[in-house]
C-alpha cells in the first residue's frame, strides 16, 4: 500500500471490523465472493486490490477510509473497538488511560469473575436479537482476557488518571450492569468494588515499576480516552463504551486517530488532569479516608 498505509494495520482493521459484524473469516469470504484464503492473506497483512476492499468495507458497514485508516477510524461496535485497542496495544510503549471508574488492565482477576455477569446484566430484556447481544459478550471478554494478558506480558509503561467521584459511585453502587439487576446480591458487588479500589490504593502506596496513577478530584471529561505511545507513533481513542458500573457495550461511535492535532490535543488534556491529581501516599490517604471509609 502507498502513502504509509501499511497492509498489515489494515489487516488489524478488517479482522476487528469482521468480529463486530459477528462474521468469521468464512462467512466473509462467501458473502464478498472472496476465497477464503484470500480473507486470512488480507488479515495477516497482505495486500489486497482497492475494489476488494471497497466490497469488503461494503459488507462490514465501515468507510473505506476508516478501513484503510486514512484520517479518523469511526467504530460502532465495542467488540471492534476493543479488538483495536487490543491490536494497538500489542507494540506500544506507553499507555495513557483515561477509562472509569478504573483502568481494566490494572483490574483484579477477581474483577474478571464478575464482568460476565456485569457485561450482560448490561443489556435490557426487551432489546432485539437479545439471544445474539448475549453471545457478543462472550466474543467481547475472550479480547479483553487477550488484552489483559498481553499487557501483563509486556508490562509497557501506563499513565492512569481515574475520578475520586467515579470510585466513589463505584463503591456506592457496586460493580453492576444495571440498575438493582434482579437475584443480584447487591452487597457481593459492592465488595468487590472495594477489592478493586483497595487494589488501587495499593498500587498507589507501592508504585510499581511502570505504573503511574493519579486521582482527580474536579471535573474529568465525560468520553473515555486512550493514548498510545510508540517511538515514531501516537494514536488516541475516544469511546463511549464503559465496562465498569453501568456499562456500556451496545450504543455509541469510538473513534481512533492518529492525526498529529487530534493526538496532541487529547495529550493537552491528560497532561492538565495529570498535573492536578493527587498521587502516591497523597492519593492513597485520600481516598481511604474520602472514598472507602
Amino acid at each position: 500500500m502507498n502513502h504509509g498505509i501499511s497492509g498489515e494495520e489494515i489487516g488489524e482493521r478488517m479482522k476487528a471490523f469482521r468480529l463486530g459484524a459477528g462474521l468469521t473469516p468464512e462467512q466473509l469470504a462467501h458473502q464478498t465472493g472472496v476465497s477464503r484464503a484470500a480473507i486470512y492473506r488480507y488479515e495477516s497483512g497482505q495486500p489486497a486490490k482497492i475494489d476488494t476492499l471497497v466490497k469488503i468495507a461494503d459488507l462490514l458497514d465501515v468507510s473505506l477510509p476508516t478501513l484503510l485508516g486514512a484520517g479518523v477510524e469511526y467504530i460502532a461496535s465495542a467488540i471492534s473497538f476493543f479488538e483495536r485497542m487490543r491490536q494497538l496495544e500489542e507494540n506500544v510503549d506507553q499507555i495513557t488511560v483515561l477509562f472509569g471508574p478504573i483502568s481494566y488492565l490494572l483490574t483484579t482477576d477477581s474483577y474478571d469473575d464478575f464482568l460476565p455477569d456485569v457485561l450482560k446484566e448490561s443489556i435490557p430484556g426487551n432489546v432485539d436479537n437479545y439471544d445474539q447481544a448475549v453471545r457478543e459478550v462472550d466474543t467481547l471478554l475472550d479480547i479483553l482476557r487477550e488484552r489483559k494478558a498481553t499487557y501483563r506480558k509486556r508490562t509497557p509503561s501506563i499513565i492512569s488518571l481515574t475520578s475520586a467521584a467515579e470510585l466513589t459511585q463505584f463503591l456506592r453502587l457496586g460493580f453492576v450492569g444495571a440498575h438493582n439487576p434482579q437475584g443480584v446480591d447487591l452487597s457481593k458487588r459492592r465488595e468487590v468494588a472495594r477489592i478493586e479500589i483497595e487494589n488501587i490504593v495499593q498500587l498507589l502506596r507501592n508504585q510499581p515499576i511502570g505504573v503511574q496513577l493519579g486521582v482527580v478530584v474536579d471535573s474529568m471529561p465525560g468520553s473515555s480516552l486512550q493514548i498510545f505511545r510508540q517511538a515514531t507513533r501516537k494514536s488516541v481513542a475516544v469511546s463511549p463504551y464503559r465496562l465498569g458500573a453501568f456499562a456500556n457495550i451496545r450504543l455509541g461511535v469510538a473513534t481512533i486517530s492518529s492525526a498529529p492535532d487530534a493526538t496532541e490535543l487529547y495529550q493537552s488534556v491528560t497532561t492538565q488532569l495529570w498535573t492536578r491529581a493527587l498521587k502516591g501516599e497523597q492519593a492513597a490517604d485520600f481516598i481511604e479516608k474520602n472514598v472507602l471509609s
